[in-house]
């Protein structure tokens, strides 16, 4: 199992980049240092450092809720001859989803030196839509109250990511939010595109 250990890792060195900003500065999504610098370690240590204690509890929250579930689901890829390794996939969705996700960002802001980001999103959100494309009806709570199927919720997501991304209101990465998600969502067919059919037979489309 390796989201637990993830999370611990994560969390040791957000804390450690809450207590040093010079540490943060080190680790933190520079889509000027990474271009004009060639710092590309920065799309994978970003992943490790939060804004501020609530962003990282949120994210590690939501990470573990998913997490579990999708290292079930790729164990059973495994048992059932789609894959090699459950640990490998489980890594290439987490990173993959949070470094493809930041590369939007990079290239949106890559002469804006003032530009700064954090966070695991991009890849905690690859893990939710993965979970959601192996159970599209579960219920969500919406709002942490109202149940809705994941698959509306999906479409909900999405539609606000790329809206909140447009009107860059607020400092939130919506683009690591979308990117992240469609990545997730669209990593089992890149496994076996065989996979849709479970996809399809969930919905009770089939």
């Amino acid at each position: 199992m390796i989201t637990i250990p993830i999370i611990i890792v994560t969390a040791l060195i957000s804390i450690a980049a809450f207590r040093s900003s010079k540490f943060q500065g080190k680790l933190l999504l520079s889509p000027y240092g990474i271009v004009h610098r060639k710092e590309w370690y920065r799309l994978v240590t970003h992943i490790f450092v939060h804004a501020d204690y609530l962003h990282l509890i949120v994210n590690m929250l939501v990470f573990f809720s998913f997490g579990i579930f999708a290292e079930n689901i790729f164990n059973q890829l495994k048992q059932e001859g789609y894959i090699a390794s459950s640990t490998l996939h489980f890594c290439l969705l987490y990173f993959g989803g949070a470094v493809i996700s930041s590369l939007t960002t990079v290239n949106k802001h890559k002469d804006n030196i003032y530009y700064q980001g954090v966070g695991a999103s991009g890849g905690v959100s690859a893990v939710v839509f993965l979970s959601i494309f192996f159970e599209p009806l579960n219920k969500l709570l919406l709002m942490g109250i109202i149940p809705i199927p994941a698959i509306l919720f999906v479409v909900g997501y999405l539609v606000y990511s790329h809206y909140m991304s447009k009107k860059s209101a607020d400092n939130i990465n919506h683009d690591a939010h979308f990117v992240g998600a469609v990545f997730g969502f669209i990593y089992p067919v890149l496994i076996s595109p065989s996979l849709f059919m479970v996809f399809l037979r969930e919905l009770r489309i089939f």
